[in-house]
Parts: C-alpha cells; sequence; structure tokens
C-alpha cells in the first residue's frame, strides 16, 4: 500500500478516534469547554468533507466490487482492523445511546435567560420551554450526535481509503508478475 493511502487512511481514522473520543466525554458532568463557539464545527466540516470525498474516488478509481473491497480489508493487519473495527462499533454505539438519551427533544437553546429546546413529538412539534438540567442534557446529546456523526463517517472513510490501498497494491503486484 502506498504512503499516501496509509496518511489518507490514517488521518481519516486518527480523526474519527478523536471525534469519538470527544463524544463519549459528553457524558461526563458538564458540558464541553467549547459549546459556546461555533469554530470546532467548522473546523469539522472543513476536515471531514474533502477527506470522505477523497476516500470515494480513491475507491471508485479502483473499480471494484463489494466482495472485493471486503476481500481487500480482510486482507490488512489484524491490528488494522481491529481499530477500525472499534471505531465503527463505538461510533454506532455513540449515536444509538444519544438518540435513546435524548428522546424527542433537540435544538436547545437560550432565550432571554429561558432554557428552549424543539420537540419532534408528533402531533405536538414545536418550540418548548424546558428545566435548565433538561436543557443542559439536551445539549448534550446534540453535542454527542454532532461529534459521533462525522466521526463516524470517518471511520468509514478510512475502511475504504485502507480498502482502496489494499487494492491498488495488489493490482500492482498481479501486473508486475
Amino acid at each position: 500500500m502506498g504512503c499516501s493511502f496509509k496518511l489518507h487512511g490514517g488521518t481519516a481514522a486518527g480523526l474519527s478516534a478523536v471525534l469519538l473520543l470527544l463524544a463519549a466525554l459528553t457524558w461526563l458532568p458538564g458540558t464541553l469547554p467549547l459549546v459556546g463557539s461555533k469554530w470546532p464545527m467548522v473546523v469539522i466540516v472543513v476536515l471531514l468533507f474533502p477527506i470522505s470525498i477523497a476516500a470515494l474516488v480513491r475507491m471508485f478509481l479502483s473499480g471494484p466490487d463489494r466482495h472485493s473491497v471486503w476481500l481487500a480489508f480482510r486482507c490488512l493487519p489484524g491490528n488494522l482492523q481491529a481499530v477500525l473495527g472499534a471505531l465503527v462499533v463505538s461510533g454506532v454505539v455513540l449515536m444509538l445511546l444519544s438518540s435513546v438519551d435524548a428522546g424527542n427533544l433537540q435544538a436547545a437553546e437560550v432565550k432571554d435567560g429561558r432554557y428552549f429546546v424543539f420537540d419532534t413529538t408528533p402531533h405536538a412539534r414545536g418550540t418548548i420551554e424546558v428545566s435548565h438540567s433538561r436543557y443542559l442534557a439536551v445539549l448534550e446529546s446534540d453535542q454527542r450526535s454532532m461529534l459521533a456523526i462525522p466521526g463516524l463517517i470517518l471511520a468509514g472513510a478510512a475502511y475504504v481509503v485502507f480498502a482502496a490501498g489494499e487494492l491498488r497494491r495488489a493490482d500492482v503486484g498481479f501486473r508486475s508478475s
């Protein structure tokens, strides 16, 4: 596998691990320090789209079917398979627990010192006022989702890049023999 594949896949996997760790830290008491700032989300989006699109382009350029991609993944070292599997499983678990934890409430905000959330319950949609503790719970759940979703996407991008790199290595080895 080429160095660019290792660098690209390693970057995606590393960013995924950081985001999933931050998502898991939302279960600690209090909110993450960067709640009020918008720049962390901008940085995540700016990194997420180029890395993910480049991963998809690399996969499409190698032109494999699903079975070949799975076989290429199986040819990767066992430690790498375990890390990628752990990233995906932890991302899915974080997403499931986040959706169960929040219920039908999302988009926590403060207006005039009062706490509001958006209720997505059928036949009762709208903004409702909640207590401070419920506001914090919804805020943490929103943070968890906003960190876990890109983390899961980046884990998928790492899987795609490493599989494409392995397919590329196999193609080069096949042509040279």
